[in-house]
């Protein structure tokens, strides 16, 4: 919903070039849309002194903010979203976002009278892969897996949907390809919300409308 997948990407990079590891962008990118601990773990030697992990992902939190002014949603968000809660669905932002964080987007979203829930990484036991932050997502607005579409931008969010059964839309603005997003298991791919919101009627999104 917010075009951050790169500037997570720049704010990784720099967190980790302050501890002595040159992790090539292309590299931290793939891996963007994972919880913090596991996107270190992922990019970083077994062999490493784990102590400074948090010190990263401080360093990361800390440069991701300094970037807050530049942040933008995708064009089409709003719209999507408010086509989606006149449809009689109900809305969760299942954001694995510090809560500072998240309350940043959700401003720049200017979006709360569509969404019925958020979430945040104090939400979660285990971050994405694992469908943790979506349980409570659904758990929050008070829907059923089996009731739900999970719109994501990362191999980690179809991925996490997967676990759950729940029919997950991609959107390529993230910057991973369909290839990609498909093998991990998206049921439809768009270029972005505002392609998503242009097809909405004939999407998964639409027929789950039909339902309601």
């Amino acid at each position: 919903m917010i075009d951050s997948s790169y500037i997570h990407t720049i704010s990784w990079w720099g967190a980790f070039r302050q501890q002595g590891y040159d992790i090539p962008m292309a590299s931290i990118h793939h891996f963007v849309g994972m919880g913090g601990d596991r996107l270190v773990d992922s990019l970083l030697p077994g062999e490493r002194d784990r102590s400074a992990d948090p010190d990263i992902m401080a360093s990361h939190g800390a440069l991701y903010a300094s970037h807050w002014p530049a942040l933008r949603p995708f064009d089409g968000v709003k719209d999507l979203l408010a086509q989606c809660h006149a449809g009689g669905l109900a809305v969760a932002l299942a954001s694995s976002a510090r809560k500072k964080d998240l309350e940043v987007m959700k401003g720049i979203l200017d979006a709360d009278a569509f969404i019925d829930g958020a979430t945040s990484a104090n939400d979660a036991k285990e971050s994405k892969p694992s469908p943790d932050i979506l349980v409570a997502a659904l758990e929050a607005i008070g829907v059923r897996a089996a009731d739900a579409v999970f719109v994501g931008d990362a191999v980690w969010d179809m991925k996490a949907a997967a676990a759950l059964g729940i029919p997950a839309v991609a959107v390529r603005c993230g910057g991973i390809n369909a290839a990609e997003l498909r093998e991990a298991g998206a049921v439809e791919v768009y270029d972005g919300p505002a392609d998503l919101l242009r097809n909405l009627n004939s999407s998964a999104i639409g027929r789950l409308i039909a339902r309601t």
